[in-house]
């Protein structure tokens, strides 16, 4: 056995990742091939399959990364059984040449610990990961998590046969003009594909494709039209920010953002996007503009400005933060619950905002659970002398139509709702629970699941209103993070909006540097009914920022609380319940505070 190393790993453990490397997006994954390392392994054996009884008679591996070879494995395995005659023949490998070679058993261990932590590659690769698999199995060995590239599949999307007539490995070493010419001998046969491996990056290189993620994905049914465009990423910046694809009349159709922007619009060129809307807003695409920012935070903010400024067509969420609805308290001698989809300036009694009017009527329905108030429309006299409605024979209203209900009793109880919208959802949890205990004991399941439901939504979206309201009470939160090159992110928030972002200098005097970027900040005037100034998700982005580990308050003008008996502390459970509701589970298997099981019979 032996194993030649000819270059020191130039990245070694514990290094210090780019900057934003832990701060990517899902659409922003992916592991630039030249910076891998791969082993190129390649067997032989005395048959096809080792289910079969085949057994392996030799290693042979070649550690590569970004052109460079660092080290080569080889060692001949003892079978421990005859070599088969057309085997010899075609290997050169004969049965004296193994008797004193180490067994599979030693082997094997030796192999994965040349390639542990590397990206597997073999020609026809399902053949020798299935014997080392099978063999690590035998052995009791867990198998690495290993990715594993094959050559020759790779090949048969990319080589024509115009070139050569089939992807065996010696017709792709002759098409690639390999430096080793294979010979049926493992390790010549791995040098060999190692030059085809580059052959064919080269090519692949030239179609946009240059992460491992983009290689695993790839298709050769890819547009030349689609493939034309690649160059708009080109002048693009690797740094964050937000991207913008424009038609040849620079209408905006797309809008994202990426924490390296030509890394990321690189991809729309390539088969590794596979949504077919996209592909479409490609053929439009005549320009892609970039936005470069300081911080992801800053650019998350912008693309969600962006959106709703442009309503692009290709863009499927943010486009109208202005549809958003309230639940408010009209103003009249006898209120009662309403749906807005604006808020005056004093109104401070309010339960939102809301995106969707469904969620908003659901929430209203759990409110007239726990509170008989009127639900009827129009205004009332200070003395009504109507007919008492279908609620109020039921029970679930005071009835103030008919002249039952006095005004103070009607006040406390819409004081009560009040201080509901603004605190203690306690009411309503406990409303809806008995309603939930009734249906469960009379066996009507489903609607007890309906409350269940109502309730969850209501806890959750109360608790989002009250902390979107708490954080809009905020004159002015500066706030910094330390990223992972060391430098601190620093962010000025007023009213809920975003007012100016910023990376502290290597060598600036940090009070110094926050002063001008405070001074420097947009101006933002007090909301409305204490709203955030900004659209809903742009506050509830910068509150997840917020929320992170070694966040530092810089500076806080005027108060940032949540009332310590409002819905936040309710809102595990009920995420908890829906959890568990979104899960195919059988209730006598899930057991979750609050959720229904049926009685056992």
């Amino acid at each position: 056995m032996s194993v030649a190393v000819h270059g020191a790993d130039r990245f070694q453990k514990g290094q210090t990742p780019s900057r934003w490397e832990s701060q990517r997006g899902f659409d922003d994954l992916g592991r630039p091939l030249r910076e891998l390392t791969f082993t190129v392994v390649d067997l032989e054996t005395t048959g096809g399959s080792p289910a079969g009884g085949s057994m392996i008679t030799e290693i042979g591996a070649v550690k590569v990364r970004g052109g460079e070879v660092l080290g080569e494995f080889q060692t001949l395995v003892n079978p421990h059984s005859a070599i088969p005659p057309f085997i010899e023949v075609l290997t050169g490998i004969k049965n004296t040449m193994v008797i004193d070679a180490p067994s599979i058993d030693a082997a094997l261990p030796a192999f994965l610990e040349f390639a542990a932590g590397t990206v597997l590659v073999a020609h026809n690769a399902p053949f020798d990961v299935g014997f080392l698999k099978h063999f690590a199995h035998e052995q009791e060995r867990p198998w690495p998590p290993f990715e594993v590239l094959d050559t020759a599949k790779i090949a048969r999307r990319v080589v024509t046969r115009d070139e050569t007539p089939n992807c065996k490995l010696s017709s792709l070493a002759a098409l690639f003009s390999a430096s080793t010419t294979p010979n049926h001998r493992a390790l010549a046969d791995a040098r060999a594909t190692v030059d085809v491996l580059h052959g064919l990056m080269e090519r692949l290189g030239d179609q946009g494709v240059h992460t491992l993620e983009e290689l695993r994905t790839f298709s050769a049914k890819v547009s030349s039209a689609q493939r034309r465009k690649r160059h708009l990423a080109d002048a693009l910046p690797q740094a964050p920010g937000v991207y913008l694809f424009k038609d040849s009349g620079a209408r905006v159709l797309y809008v994202g953002t990426s924490g390296n922007l030509r890394q990321r619009v690189r991809t729309y060129f390539t088969a590794s996007e596979t949504r077919s809307r996209m592909g479409e807003m490609i053929t439009l695409t005549q320009e892609v503009a970039a936005i470069e920012c300081a911080t992801v935070l800053e650019a998350r903010v912008r693309e969600l400005r962006l959106i709703a400024t442009h309503k692009p067509h290709f863009n499927r969420r943010s486009k109208f933060p202005e549809k958003t609805h309230f639940i408010t308290l009209t103003r009249e001698h006898w209120p009662r619950l309403s749906l807005v989809r604006r808020v005056k300036d004093d109104r401070t009694q309010l339960l939102g905002p809301f995106s969707s009017r469904r969620v908003a009527e659901e929430c209203m329905a759990a409110l007239h659970e726990a509170f008989p108030l009127r639900q009827c429309s129009g205004r009332l006299p200070l003395a009504p002398s109507r007919s008492a409605c279908a609620l109020a024979q039921m029970g679930r209203c005071l009835s103030p139509c008919d002249g039952s209900s006095d005004t103070a009793a009607y006040a406390a109880l819409v004081d009560r709702v009040g201080a509901t919208l603004n605190g203690d959802p306690t009411p309503v949890i406990k409303a809806l629970e008995s309603r939930m205990t009734a249906c469960a004991e009379g066996e009507r399941f489903e609607e007890a699941g309906q409350h269940r439901d109502r309730l969850s939504t209501f806890v959750r979206s109360a608790a989002r209103s009250q902390r979107l309201r708490a954080f809009a009470r905020c004159a002015q939160l500066v706030a910094a993070r330390r990223e992972d090159d060391g430098r601190w992110a620093v962010h000025v928030i007023r009213y809920g909006r975003l007012a100016a972002a910023g990376v502290i200098p290597p060598g600036a005097h940090a009070p110094t540097w926050v002063d001008g970027l405070v001074a420097s900040a947009e101006t933002v005037d007090a909301p409305a009914a204490g709203l955030p100034a900004g659209a809903r998700e742009e506050s509830e982005e910068m509150l997840r920022w917020l929320e992170q580990p070694g966040i530092r308050l810089v500076d806080v003008v005027g108060e940032w609380s949540c009332p310590t008996d409002g819905a936040g502390r309710h809102v595990n459970i009920h995420e908890a319940i829906e959890e568990s509701r979104r899960a195919v589970v059988p209730f006598d298997e899930q057991r979750l505070p609050g959720t229904l099981h049926r009685p056992a019979r």
